[in-house]
């Protein structure tokens, strides 16, 4: 094994780059046509640093001379893999096909092998640890957490970082690294799911706004306008009259409204947060799931996904042989090298018989 090749970095991490124009909560002095001031003012809430683009820039890994930091911080790819039930569900229906084939080992069994599995698929990295026994073998594996778990500048060289201050060195060669390759560095895995992130971003943040649109508890239900010259005074208490007795047990009854001589267009009814409503919050929710299964390879009849035309998305039985055939057999495979560190052969995995037309 070669000595991996890395860049330190002498910057701070993921820091945010200068932002050109206006930044929220700047007043902006301007001058209207008719020479008078006008203020306009910008707000809204910071922009979280996980939805900026620049989590997925700065692929460099920097060391502190003892173990080398992720080019993407663990937390956030942990909560990231929570931002979105599509991207959630991809992570798990993959576990669920490797665990079904999977045959359990004395030193392998199989809650050690799916906690192992969800590290690989949601972190990129998955560490084995070998269990010695008495007589300098091997007594079993089992997972180190690879959110805590840093790789060392020498090579064999692992740590567990848990809290600063507290870290933990494991024993040279104790500890097997699986890991895709990446373009940027040979220190750690990136998640091929990477390029789908800011769709569950946005997924997330579609579903966060409706819901903020309905809890507020800000929304008129509705303006009543009345252009009318020959109004009285009385009928105006009276219309206010009967919409307030369509509270309560007089609600959702008709009211009947008469205006000798009215004009068109006397009486509207005004609704406020319309305009809020009419966003594309289902054209963004299809779009962003369609980027992240794209992104996973899983078939959308495999999580459940009720499709929208009247043909729908096909027979689910072929799509799963296919998929096994295209994403499972490659991902056992990734498994292998367990059995070769190991000098044992404990990733075993059952056949599947080809569907038969």
């Amino acid at each position: 094994m070669t000595k991996p090749r890395a860049r330190a970095l002498a910057r701070t991490r993921f820091a945010a780059p200068a932002i050109e124009g206006p930044i929220e909560g700047e007043v902006l002095p301007a001058t209207s046509s008719a020479g008078g001031a006008v203020s306009a003012f910008s707000f809204g809430d910071p922009e979280p640093v996980m939805s900026r683009r620049e989590l997925i820039d700065n692929l460099d890994c920097w060391h502190n001379g003892r173990w080398y930091s992720p080019p993407i911080p663990m937390p956030a790819l942990t909560r990231a893999a929570h931002v979105s039930p599509h991207h959630a569900s991809a992570i798990q229906v993959k576990i669920n096909h490797l665990i079904r084939d999977f045959i359990p080992h004395p030193m392998l069994d199989v809650a050690t092998f799916e906690a192992l599995v969800l590290d690989y698929l949601s972190l990129a990295n998955a560490y084995v640890e070998r269990v010695p026994n008495r007589l300098g073998g091997a007594a079993g594996v089992r997972r180190a957490l690879a959110k805590y778990t840093r790789r060392g500048l020498v090579d064999g060289d692992f740590y567990f970082v848990q809290k600063a201050g507290q870290e933990h060195r494991f024993e040279p060669g104790s500890v097997l690294q699986l890991m895709p390759p990446g373009l940027d560095q040979e220190i750690y895995g990136v998640p091929q799911w990477l390029s789908a992130l800011q769709s569950a971003f946005l997924n997330e943040a579609a579903v966060l706004f409706r819901r903020r649109y309905y809890l507020n508890g800000s929304h008129a239900g509705f303006i009543m306008y009345i252009n009318e010259a020959g109004l009285s005074n009385a009928d105006s208490e009276a219309i206010q009259t009967a919409l307030a007795k369509s509270k309560g047990v007089g609600n959702f009854k008709n009211l009947f409204l008469h205006i000798p001589n009215g004009k068109e267009k006397g009486v509207q009814l005004i609704h406020p947060g319309e305009a809020a409503a009419k966003d594309e919050f289902l054209g963004i929710k299809n779009t962003t799931r369609d980027d992240i299964l794209a992104a996973h390879r899983v078939p959308p009849q495999l999580l459940g996904v009720v499709p929208m035309n009247s043909g729908g998305f096909g027979d689910a039985a072929t799509a799963s042989a296919v998929f096994y055939e295209n994403e499972i057999q490659p991902l056992q495979r990734r498994f292998l090298p367990i059995n070769d560190w190991l000098g044992e052969e404990v990733v075993r995995f059952r056949g599947r018989e080809k569907e038969v037309d």
